[in-house]
């Protein structure tokens, strides 16, 4: 299975602040996800499989990503009769990984996605159309559409997709991560929110750290984390062997700047920025008042 990647650019740069956040200006969604918080309408009109009581792992809705895994998902803006979207990590992406400050957006694509049912069984194979957004910039995203509703996906496949929170989670919430590649679930909580975490080249934003029970690693790269049935953040990194800012052994810094590192810990980037910028269509308005995700540089 793929190992997460990283673009080889020098550690010293992410220290420099090259990793763009979050447009200035904007705010997070305020207040945070709890358990039982409402559903919207649209979530009550077509109920998450994933939010239902179960007894064992539930990949409904997950999707395999040529060794990484994915979503089938859906923000509180999409509707049944849109284009669905599968959310993966950035590092994922198929074509030219973006170098660090870069975002890319409406690349074409065919990929071919995999999406499970409850069992882990493939329910269906999907086509992407393109790949609406992908970065590695202050967040690990690649966000891609494909030719198939969810209406299509869940009545002639039985698939419901996720839906992505609208607001960070608690600290010590109860969280999975459901990784299609391995087939695999993995239950802890949330330890930390961390300000940010550097690996190479790379600075991740407003991050999760997992407590240890989520012992995730190489192949699981992309596999949405969820809390009280919601998509809550998106699986990415882990340290592996203990070391300092460098693949596979991401460090934190602190808003002093101080570096820790935390062998064995995994890390995932906070999804409800997408929620702020996916208008009715499942369009991608990266203009938008409010919208928190990462913005390409009219310079390259």
């Amino acid at each position: 299975m793929k190992r997460p990647f990283r673009t080889g650019a020098l550690l010293g740069t992410a220290l420099l602040g090259l990793a763009v956040l979050a447009p200035s200006g904007t705010a997070a969604p305020s207040g945070a996800l709890a358990p039982d918080a409402a559903a919207t309408a649209t979530e009550r009109a077509v109920p998450s499989a994933s939010a239902q009581r179960h007894d064992g792992p539930d990949f409904t809705g997950t999707a395999e990503v040529n060794g990484c895994s994915g979503a089938v998902v859906r923000t509180p803006a999409s509707q049944a009769d849109d284009p669905a979207l599968v959310m993966t990590n950035g590092h994922c992406y198929e074509g030219a990984r973006p170098v660090p400050g870069e975002v890319l957006v409406d690349r074409p694509s065919h990929r071919l996605f995999n999406v499970l049912g409850r069992s882990g069984d493939t329910a269906v194979q999907v086509h992407a159309s393109k790949a609406l957004y992908v970065t590695l910039t202050g967040t690990d995203l690649a966000l891609y559409q494909v030719g198939t509703t969810y209406r299509e996906l869940e009545r002639d496949h039985g698939v419901t997709a996720l839906t992505v929170a609208e607001r960070r989670p608690v600290r010590g919430a109860d969280i999975r991560v459901v990784s299609a590649s391995w087939k695999k679930e993995f239950s802890c909580k949330i330890d930390q929110n961390v300000y940010r975490v550097l690996e190479v080249g790379n600075a991740t934003e407003d991050v999760l750290r997992y407590t240890p029970e989520c012992d995730t690693g190489s192949g699981t790269s992309g596999s949405p984390v969820l809390s009280g049935g919601r998509i809550v953040a998106i699986n990415n990194t882990s340290n592996h062997d203990g070391g300092q800012c460098t693949l596979d052994n991401p460090c934190e810094m602190a808003r002093n700047g101080t570096i820790t590192t935390h062998q064995g810990i995994g890390y995932a980037t906070q999804t409800y920025w997408l929620t702020t910028c996916v208008v009715p269509g499942n369009r991608l308005e990266l203009d938008r008042p409010g919208c928190l995700l990462p913005r390409p540089d009219p310079r390259r």
